[in-house]
């Protein structure tokens, strides 16, 4: 099945992972729930003291904080931080509908990295649903800027590509771009893999700011002043550039609904990604809903679900 297909998708099973949260520093578990058809991507907040468990959709009007990770919330206040990469995931794989319940305050920043998320998703399995998938395609340009930084989305025939550049000034970083068609092979070839990064000039800072209390070369790439501290070394050369477009498909995500467009951040991140969004969903002549005919290749291909394509975070600074 591809991302293309006319109808929605949830997982076939429940699996669990466990792990720390970047920022908290917190043990935390997360499980992965089956969904019905237009529930969409709901996050339920559980383990909270005194308090009933707190349900947040997964949407763009959810989104509370934008500085280091992606935060959701409700009427309450924060509920969880860091959703880009768990999303990234669910999206590149073409999963519609699902609850992703989390006992703690993040979702665990596991290796840094999307890949995690979707070995999960692939243990739990994909499976097709008979409501129709609808998806959202941009009619016309919707371009934001800020401090030096701007993100835009163009009209695309179909699909979503995604293409990020970034700009540190730092000697292993300076510039760096990367663009791809979002699909899950690719997406596990190209991206899942790219980790979350972050930059030894900037640790007292964020400890003293109360982030990245969990972050160890376990689960960040760590930039020292003329080299990267972790033992393995980058996965991937250009792995700072390629972890930005994971944090925007996870953070396009939040449009609840598969894009058909596409996306270019320069020197951007989860403010910026949030504002473009934000931008097109209100203009409403900027988008339309549709719904997409079933051709005879996406019947051919229904099912395997390793096919399934479409859909963040560094926590470092947003202007990159």
């Amino acid at each position: 099945m591809i991302r293309g297909s006319a109808r929605q998708t949830t997982l076939r099973n429940r699996v669990t992972i466990v792990g720390i949260g970047v920022h908290s520093g917190l043990p935390i578990t997360l499980t992965f729930h089956p969904a019905e058809a237009n529930a969409g991507i709901v996050f339920l907040r559980c383990g909270l003291n005194d308090q009933s468990d707190r349900e947040l959709p997964a949407n763009f009007r959810s989104v509370m904080a934008t500085e280091f990770a992606t935060v959701l919330g409700d009427q309450a206040g924060p509920a969880i931080s860091t959703t880009e990469h768990v999303l990234a995931a669910l999206y590149a794989l073409g999963v519609d509908n699902a609850v992703v319940e989390v006992d703690g305050p993040e979702i665990p920043i596991m290796d840094g990295s999307a890949q995690p998320f979707v070995a999960a998703i692939d243990q739990a399995g994909i499976v097709t649903l008979s409501a129709p998938r609808r998806f959202i395609r941009v009619l016309k340009p919707v371009r934001v800027s800020q401090n030096g930084s701007y993100g835009e989305l163009q009209p695309r025939a179909h699909g979503l590509r995604v293409e990020t550049e970034i700009e540190f000034d730092h000697p292993l970083v300076n510039r760096q771009s990367f663009a791809l068609e979002v699909e899950a092979t690719v997406f596990r070839r190209e991206l899942a893999r790219a980790r979350t990064f972050g930059f030894m000039r900037d640790v007292s800072k964020l400890w003293s700011a109360g982030y990245s209390l969990g972050a160890t070369l376990e689960n960040t790439v760590v930039i020292a002043e003329s080299r990267v501290l972790n033992p393995e070394g980058l996965r991937y050369p250009d792995e700072f550039a390629r972890h930005k477009a994971v944090d925007a498909i996870g953070d396009l995500a939040l449009a609840g609904a598969p894009l058909i467009g596409a996306y270019r951040s320069i020197r951007g991140g989860h403010k910026l990604n949030h504002a473009v969004l934000t931008a097109l969903m209100a203009d409403r002549s900027a988008f339309a809903y549709v719904e997409m005919p079933e051709t005879d290749s996406v019947r051919r291909v229904r099912g395997h679900a390793d096919l399934v394509g479409f859909a963040a975070p560094a926590y470092g600074p947003e202007v990159s």
